[in-house]
């Protein structure tokens, strides 16, 4: 015995044994024919809602790992175009290599210190560059790795001319007091971020030292 609920309908129940004789057959397959129909709608729906759920489950897993702050949430929803939204989609595999996503760019964090030169190749190796800080929000969020970093500061070009690895010209700093100042009159044409003072933490160094580096991939606008 089979027994389908559709809506509000009464319940259909079918007899597929038992039955007497040729009309109760006749009639019985007049009932599960029209049983079938609901029930191909009910397994219809299953499949759909369970495929829909499935959809659901990966855009939240990809969502917590993108967004874990509700502002950044609200702004990924809000201000992002459709490109946008499915550019991140497609970043899984830089969370799955340690970097950390704030405020439309991802940000990798290096556990081996080397030079600023060689620092800069392995960003571009990584398809990005040395972290570009554009507004206080950044240089507060490049500041809780507390470790000596570089970032894309220089002005190896022209003595004087601090420049991004853009090209842009530095307009807003956050040096260290007394910075810069090419210590004992070496060439500090290179910057790192330091760990004492989120505020004002830029200082300036050789280009040959030692040290981590924060590599940063901007989302296309």
């Amino acid at each position: 015995m089979a027994k389908f609920v559709h809506g509000e309908q009464s319940e259909i129940t079918v007899d597929y044994v038992n039955q007497p004789d040729a009309s109760a057959r006749s009639s019985g397959q007049d009932r599960r024919v029209t049983a079938a129909v609901p029930g191909r709608k009910l397994h219809r729906l299953v499949a759909v809602s369970f495929g829909l759920l499935c959809v659901l489950q990966s855009a939240l897993n990809i969502s917590l790992r993108l967004y874990n702050k509700t502002e950044d949430i609200e702004v990924c929803c809000t201000n992002l175009t459709s490109e946008q939204k499915r550019e991140l989609l497609n970043f899984d595999h830089y969370f799955k290599q340690g970097w950390v996503y704030f405020r439309l760019s991802f940000y990798y964090i290096s556990s081996e210190k080397k030079s600023w030169q060689d620092s800069r190749a392995d960003c571009q190796q990584r398809s990005a560059d040395l972290v570009i800080i554009n507004s206080k929000e950044e240089q507060d969020f490049t500041s809780t790795f507390h470790k000596l970093t570089w970032i894309g500061l220089t002005e190896r070009e022209t003595k004087g001319t601090w420049k991004w690895v853009d090209g842009t010209l530095l307009t807003k700093s956050y040096w260290n007091p007394g910075e810069p100042n090419d210590y004992e009159g070496k060439n500090e044409d290179c910057v790192e971020i330091r760990t004492h003072d989120w505020e004002n933490n830029w200082n300036d160094l050789p280009c040959g030292h030692q040290n981590f580096w924060i590599c940063e991939k901007r989302i296309a606008l």
